[in-house]
């Protein structure tokens, strides 16, 4: 089975066809997203990229396209001083599934 290193959103990830993972938002109106691999992974062959593999392509249809992880908190408190802050963020990710590596 083949695998492959990919990089999205400073990130990266090791893909095989059939994955489905969460990454940052792409700002695509597009169905699908191809991604140049760094390393590709077919059986006891290793092709390392410099910086990525030529002729190479994984291509990964978007399921979902604005997903919201959950929230995480912050919170500053001052003892004595009445100083309390919280502040909450929710990143926004995309939902992949990988289609193929070639």
């Amino acid at each position: 089975m083949k695998k492959a290193v990919i990089t999205t959103g400073g990130k990266q990830y090791l893909v095989q066809e059939g994955d489905k993972l969460n990454v940052e938002l792409l700002h695509s109106d597009k169905k699908t997203a191809e991604f140049e691999p760094l390393m590709v992974i077919d059986g006891e062959s290793v092709t390392v990229g410099t910086p990525t593999v030529a002729k190479a392509k994984v291509t990964a249809d978007i399921t979902e396209a604005d997903v919201q992880t959950d929230k995480v908190t912050s919170i500053r408190y001052k003892a004595k001083k009445r100083v309390r802050t919280v502040r909450g963020h929710r990143q926004r990710q995309t939902v992949l599934t990988i289609r193929s590596i070639n």
